[in-house]
């Protein structure tokens, strides 16, 4: 079953229209969903746990 979650965002400078990836925070609260915002809610979304998020945020800020 699908994790439910409440409110899909995207980088505010993106631009209006544009393709980008969106994140929501599931209802549970230990999950972090990230989508393709051109497939409009159809398409598959990458779920990671609350410390599988920040290490993803820590490798991306290093450069890795």
């Amino acid at each position: 079953m699908r994790k439910r979650y409440s409110h899909w965002r995207k980088a505010q400078g993106s631009e209006a229209g544009a393709e980008c990836v969106e994140i929501a925070l599931a209802t549970d609260r230990q999950t972090v969903g990230v989508r393709d915002s051109k497939e409009n809610g159809r398409g598959p979304i990458l779920e990671f746990t609350r410390p599988e998020w920040a290490a993803l945020l820590a490798a991306v800020r290093a450069g890795s």
